[in-house]
């Protein structure tokens, strides 16, 4: 099926993708003139946005936080024995005490960080879900009540950065105290060794031995804990983040895109680097067998084709996630020297202006290369948007 965005003028080909392979030839070629289902258009771009809709609470959704409260047991207490080994169980067992006192300390921080996470992210989640609802049936660009809850969604998000911080700070702690657990536990198993021990005296010591050993692997079991939830948490915002850019796109424009397309791609270095100052056109030849996914036709003054260049993009990156992209500036051929030369600089600026809306949207431009031709049969000055 071939959608056409003739409101929009863009020609939005559909994407034939067998769930084996995906080639170039699987993509149907752009329709002209008018289409008898332009209904049936409509109704499958509405659809495409509450995919996108869907998508977004789905990845909205927080990794999971640890849930173990890591409470030490109690320390056995002894007689003392007034021997020399007996003295130094009692000294260990007043810093095994004072151990145990931190871990207590360092569970009630953790218990207190998590309830805050989870505090700080439902007030996030649920502002951007009122950004996003409010985008689906439509509204205003820049509409500025969603620009002031977008905000508050960046304050949200900073607010879980700090809890990550503060949590990344106590595994540091946690680090510490395992480094004095495995420390005791050489100083009590070196202890069984001294001369001038009763019975009584490594009774109470392989007590102790047990209640270290315990005490270790209990360390351990939250360093690794606290150490996961680190690093599951630093991953959601990052990628949170590369959502934000998306929603503010869409505030932006007034309609809901969905997640951002950096949230669909495999990392890889491209080899290709981008300017920042000004992109650089490479001169393209336009093939007839070469089928570009999108076409967007700048025939008016207003062209509404960034729903249409989010959703395929993100289906291209839902099923290639290492796609790489051309975007061709296209102007008339048969036109006057001088409204040829003038059509060349007006494409090129427009195709720097979809650009800019796909680094918008989450895809880095070193995955986009710049290209521009002429074409005998446009009319009007014409993006393609090609997969390498």
């Amino acid at each position: 099926m071939v959608l056409k965005w003739s409101k929009a003028g863009v020609v939005l080909s559909a994407l034939a993708l067998s769930a084996c392979s995906f080639t170039e030839e699987a993509l149907w070629p752009s329709l002209t003139g008018e289409d008898p289902a332009e209904n049936t258009a409509t109704s499958e771009q509405t659809a495409a946005q509450q995919a996108a809709v869907n998508s977004t609470i789905a990845s909205a959704g927080q990794p999971v936080l640890g849930t173990t409260n890591f409470e030490p047991a109690p320390i056995t207490q002894g007689e003392a024995t007034g021997t020399f080994v007996g003295k130094k169980v009692v000294t260990m067992r007043g810093e095994l005490s004072q151990l145990i006192e931190q871990i207590r300390i360092h569970n009630t921080e953790l218990q207190n960080l998590r309830a805050k996470t989870i505090q700080d992210s439902q007030r996030y989640h649920g502002t951007v879900a009122a950004i996003n609802a409010r985008l689906q049936v439509g509204t205003t660009p820049g509409n500025p009540i969603l620009v002031q809850q977008f905000n508050s969604s960046l304050s949200d998000l900073d607010r879980i950065s700090s809890d990550i911080a503060q949590m990344s700070s106590l595994t540091q702690k946690v680090a510490e105290v395992s480094a004095m657990s495995a420390y005791m536990l050489e100083s009590v198993q070196s202890t069984f060794g001294l001369s001038g021990a009763v019975d009584e005296d490594h009774r109470q010591l392989a007590i102790l031995q047990d209640e270290v050993n315990q005490t270790v692997v209990l360390i351990e079991r939250l360093l690794k804990e606290v150490t996961e939830d680190v690093r599951r948490q630093t991953n959601y915002v990052a990628a949170e983040r590369a959502n934000l850019n998306a929603l503010a796109a869409g505030v932006k424009a007034g309609e809901i895109y969905g997640a951002s397309l950096s949230n669909r791609m495999v990392v890889a270095n491209t080899g290709i680097t981008s300017n920042a100052t000004r992109p650089s056109f490479q001169r393209t030849a336009l093939s007839p067998n070469r089928r570009p996914l999108v076409v967007i036709r700048f025939d008016r003054n207003k062209v509404n084709y960034q729903q249409a260049l989010y959703t395929t993009v993100s289906q291209v990156l839902d099923r290639r996630p290492n796609a790489m992209f051309d975007l061709v500036a296209v102007s008339p051929e048969r036109v006057s020297t001088g409204q040829q030369s003038l059509g060349k600089t007006q494409s090129r600026r427009q195709a720097e202006q979809v650009l800019r809306n796909l680094t918008e949207m989450g895809l880095p431009p070193s995955r986009v290369a710049l290209g521009a031709s002429t074409s005998p049969t446009a009319t009007a000055n014409e993006v393609h948007l090609y997969l390498r």
